[in-house]
């Protein structure tokens, strides 16, 4: 089973190049003018579609959100460690993303960043033999 997030985009230049920037890695065979195929470790996909190219899969009267304004998904990555996590949201500030949230729960420690669409992404490290019970 493999996971593809499908993401509209207002420039799919600069979002391939943010994506690419922050690790993922780009496949030629799912990219073109309207498109851009992204994988992030084996079966962990991000599809780029641009406006134009998503309206084509949406039904009637439905839209693309501006996602600045208004959040439908929130993503998340789970990450080996708390040192992985800060330095996975350093790489995505020299990108261009911007860090919207920090939290340390102590069994769990993130950061929330938004993408240059405003889509927004938790990265995390989460200890599960710490989790309260109670």
């Amino acid at each position: 089973m493999s996971l593809f997030i499908n993401l509209p985009v207002s420039n799919l230049p600069a979002a391939t190049t943010f994506y690419t920037d922050i690790g993922f890695t780009q496949n030629m065979h799912f990219s073109d003018e309207n498109a851009s195929g992204l994988s992030f470790h084996d079966k962990f996909y991000v599809m780029l579609l641009s406006h134009d190219f998503v309206k084509t899969f949406l039904p009637e009267g439905k839209t693309i959100a501006d996602s600045h304004h208004v959040t439908e998904v929130l993503n998340a990555i789970q990450l080996e460690s708390k040192e992985a996590v800060d330095d996975f949201l350093s790489t995505v500030i020299t990108a261009g993303g911007k860090e919207i949230k920090q939290y340390d729960h102590g069994f769990m420690y993130g950061h929330d960043f938004e993408d240059l669409d405003g889509h927004i992404w938790e990265i995390f490290w989460m200890d599960p033999t710490h989790i309260p019970t109670n």
